[in-house]
């Protein structure tokens, strides 16, 4: 019997799944408010955050992925892979670059407003997540000093800076969408899984029992469904914060246009003084 490969898993689940959210995405996009090049100079800003997060996904991923397929906490199956780099084959990476953009184009069927509302308490907001951060990070590194539990700690270990980072700069804002959050991760969070759990079933890679709690949903070691929430919480949090940024950004350069810089342009200014109180209504 012919293995069931990790590229046939691509092949099967990934790619498919990056055309459909094309053609819909095609689709709520021509039916989404604002002209044209409004929607297209948006779109432009949107896809350049989604190639940031994914080259800052596959850095900060690469490591810890190689680190605990070195450790045993999980392999491959014989003749499931091509070839390796480092302690990960390449369709591993080949993973990391494809699941941001299987949350991006999902995420891109929602609406994005501009309108950031201000929100009470900011301070306290940031420091109560921070410190929720905080939690996560020192139980996953409780959990790595169990056998059992290495696997799920070193998740929460790895997603809590991240985490801590992104509700430190908006977390108000993330609370305000959080509708969007919410629908952003949980819809291709339920679906990797789903996946991910046919590639265990088919033995593409296997999940080490002296490394895992034990504990399944639906069949998916805990563990698997964690990490899967926490990566596209990190992309779905991430573009929608890129959004938050690039807004002020703008408005910023915008205020900053609109108002002249008397000191630096007295001569040009005075011109425009001059020029204006020489017209009449007639001409």
């Amino acid at each position: 019997m012919i293995p069931f490969t990790y590229l046939q898993f691509h092949l099967a689940f990934l790619v498919p799944a990056v055309l459909f959210l094309i053609a819909t995405g095609f689709v709520s996009r021509s039916s989404a408010v604002g002209t044209p090049d409004q929607r297209l100079h948006g779109w432009r800003h949107y896809w350049a955050g989604v190639v940031v997060i994914t080259v800052v996904a596959l850095a900060y991923t690469t490591p810890w992925d190689n680190y605990l397929i070195a450790r045993g906490v999980w392999w491959y199956g014989d003749g499931r892979t091509l070839f390796r780099l480092w302690h990960a084959p390449i369709e591993e990476y080949l993973f990391i670059l494809v699941q941001p953009w299987i949350t991006a184009l999902w995420l891109s069927h929602f609406h994005a407003r501009a309108e950031w509302p201000r929100t009470a308490h900011p301070v306290t907001w940031r420091v109560g997540t921070f410190g929720l951060a905080g939690g996560i990070g020192v139980l996953g590194w409780w959990l790595l000093g169990s056998g059992e539990g290495f696997y799920l700690g070193a998740v929460l270990a790895w997603a809590a800076p991240v985490l801590a980072i992104q509700w430190v700069v908006g977390s108000p804002q993330l609370w305000a969408r959080r509708r969007t959050v919410a629908l952003g991760t949980l819809v291709p969070t339920l679906y990797l899984c789903t996946v991910d759990r046919v590639a265990i079933e088919y033995g593409i890679w296997v999940i080490s029992d002296q490394h895992t709690t034990g504990i399944t949903v639906a069949g998916l070691p805990l563990e698997e469904a964690v990490f899967f929430l926490v990566t596209n919480l990190f992309v779905v949090q991430g573009l929608v914060l890129y959004r938050l940024v690039t807004v002020r950004m703008g408005d910023a350069v915008r205020e900053a246009v609109r108002t002249p810089d008397v000191s630096d342009r007295p001569s040009e200014i005075a011109d425009r003084v001059s020029d204006t109180s020489d017209r009449t209504p007639d001409g």
